[in-house]
């Protein structure tokens, strides 16, 4: 199957003041969120994305401004299902404030049982966006083939869910999961899926072909081979 390249936006004003953005309106990058997004096309140089998709959230829409900029030819798609989580009465409340919360220490230690108040379960959160990147993913598969590499732009805790998910771990392990703003995380889903890269905030290398049209992919060497592989 294709390559997942999982992109959580860059540094926004909420991220730096301390708030739970969720769905609000108007959280933009900051200023160093909008280093991160500058440097995003250097990083994927090389990398022959099939498509970019991106929660249509403002602080996903200008991580990848940049990138669309550089590849004006980069077909890219608004995916409603990989929106942030619905946080209900707690957007743009203070985390400090939240902590202080009954519910914040179900949310650490027993997420698969939270529905915050006025807004969405986390379980729920979890369901449609590994949905929605699989079926991305398979159509990716379809369209471009079965080696392409394809870019999913969306949050934090979907993110986290995503890769539970592809470990096998129950959504009560998510929270031991932290992808920092503006990291790439790589998923390759099959038989079974394989985490082939988690947070990275540098060089993205590995995902640009090594070989001649026809040959065997890089991408074919992470299916877990004997001894861990190169």
């Amino acid at each position: 199957m294709p390559t997942m390249l999982l992109l959580r936006h860059g540094r926004t004003t909420a991220n730096s003041a301390g708030l739970l953005a969720g769905r609000a309106p108007g959280t933009a990058l900051d200023d160093f969120g909008h280093e991160q997004a500058a440097a995003l096309p250097g990083r994927l140089a090389g990398v022959p994305l099939a498509a970019a998709v991106h929660s249509p959230l403002q602080r996903c829409v200008e991580t990848l401004a940049p990138l669309r900029a550089a590849r004006p030819g980069l077909p890219v798609y608004e995916e409603e299902r990989v929106i942030e989580c619905d946080y209900g009465e707690w957007t743009g409340r203070a985390l400090r404030e939240l902590a202080e919360q009954p519910l914040m220490a179900t949310v650490r230690t027993r997420p698969s049982a939270v529905r915050f108040p006025g807004g969405e379960a986390l379980r729920g959160m979890a369901e449609r966006v590994v949905a929605a990147a699989q079926e991305w993913d398979a159509r990716i598969a379809r369209e471009h083939g079965e080696n392409a590499v394809w870019l999913l732009c969306t949050h934090g805790d979907n993110i986290k869910a995503l890769v539970a998910d592809a470990l096998g771990l129950h959504l009560d392990h998510f929270q031991r999961i932290a992808p920092h703003p503006a990291s790439v995380t790589a998923i390759r889903y099959g038989d079974h899926p394989l985490l082939l890269r988690f947070g990275d905030t540098g060089d993205l290398r590995e995902f640009v072909p090594h070989t001649p049209a026809g040959e065997r992919d890089r991408a074919a060497e992470t299916e877990a081979p004997v001894g861990g592989g190169a």
